[in-house]
């Protein structure tokens, strides 16, 4: 039989969190965009925005260091893993929910820059565990027991991380373009034992160096700022619809968690330059006529380079089987589970038995008709 663990923790609550017909703390509610009171069921829609599209300077944040979220939240430290969790002033934290460690505490450090952008969760608690049930259903070759036998663990709502940045590019390349020609060549072949002169037509590359210049605006490349021991997965819980995207209000984060990002703005930029660098170079390459372009070098400048913080939901849980605990995610707006999961070596044996098997028998069957 599956099993829950209860596991609590305090959900953070806040005058814009605070329910009016009860005093309770209402927690936004997935299924409805709504603040629901899970005690006396009332309901306050929260004004959905999207206004926030100011970019923040780079450079200048680079200067300048931003404690901007502050005022709002306060920061706890796995030991364990060495997540940090972004919590209500008046919140305590019992467990870490990128690992199920006991071992977090307040940390002095600051929760950094508020976030622009938030992207609401869409799918409830309830609808992320039956998504959990369908994936491991789909294990083929995880154990057979594993489906009847696993013990699931609570689910924790958690707002992860991302930076977009934009920037104008002007790069400056050197390439070298090969022009196809052909050339008409004969050889000698053997035909029933008998050589004979053959001419065919032979591809050649003409190759010519050329110097050029590439210019090209990004504007919103994503990247993640979590390092944490979830990270691993949540590529394959991507992609976000954007498009969803609103303006950070507090009560989208009521009942949920948001992780500090551990990667910094300037080691963020670091990874957007590459994901840039990529795209110049395939302008490049669809900018250069020629039927082969190879890119000698490029060297670029990135200027009026802005950036925003941004929150994206996941869902983080793990199940234990056989004395070992499996992480999964479920993106929290999509749907979308990634997870480890135990693997069956007689499953795995016969499959590769059966491949094999399969390529014995096409085998048998060439030969007898040569």
């Amino acid at each position: 039989m599956t099993g829950v663990e209860n596991e609590e923790y305090t959900i953070e609550q806040t005058e814009m969190t605070k329910c009016p017909s009860c005093g309770g703390n209402a927690a936004f509610d997935p299924a409805t965009g709504a603040l629901k009171c899970p005690f006396c069921g009332s309901e306050r829609a929260i004004e959905k925005t999207q206004h926030n599209t100011i970019e923040h300077d780079f450079l200048q944040a680079l200067e300048q260091e931003d404690h901007s979220w502050d005022d709002e939240k306060r920061v706890f430290k796995c030991d364990s893993c060495g997540a940090e969790t972004l919590l209500d002033k008046d919140k305590v934290a019992d467990f870490c929910s990128f690992c199920g460690s006991s071992h977090i505490a307040t940390s002095s450090h600051h929760a950094g820059i508020k976030p622009a952008l938030v992207l609401p969760f869409q799918i409830p608690r309830d609808e992320a565990v039956d998504k959990f049930k369908l994936w491991i259903r789909k294990r083929y070759f995880a154990p057979s027991k594993l489906k009847k036998s696993y013990t699931l663990h609570t689910l924790s709502g958690a707002y992860i991380p991302y930076w977009t940045f934009d920037s104008q590019t002007n790069s400056a390349y050197v390439v070298n373009i090969g022009t196809y020609y052909y050339v008409t060549e004969t050889r000698t072949v053997v035909e029933d034992g008998k050589p004979k002169q053959v001419t065919e037509q032979v591809r050649k590359i003409r190759w010519r160096t050329e110097h050029g210049h590439y210019r090209a605006f990004y504007d919103d490349v994503l990247v993640k700022a979590s390092r944490n021991v979830a990270s691993g997965l949540i590529d394959n819980i991507e992609p976000f619809q954007l498009n969803g995207l609103v303006d950070y209000k507090t009560e989208y984060l009521s009942g949920f968690l948001a992780e500090k990002y551990s990667i910094p703005l300037k080691e963020g930029w670091n990874d957007a330059k590459e994901i840039i660098d990529q795209r110049i170079a395939s302008g490049i390459h669809g900018q250069v006529p020629g039927d082969v372009v190879n890119i000698v070098s490029v060297s670029t400048d990135y200027t009026a380079i802005t950036y925003k913080h941004m929150l994206l939901p996941i869902w983080i849980s793990s199940f234990a089987f056989n004395n070992k605990i499996y992480r999964f995610l479920v993106n929290g707006q999509t749907g979308k589970v990634s997870g480890k999961s135990p693997v069956s070596a007689v499953k795995v044996s016969f499959a590769v038995l059966a491949v094999l098997a399969i390529i014995g028998i096409i085998w048998f069957f060439i030969q007898i008709n040569q």
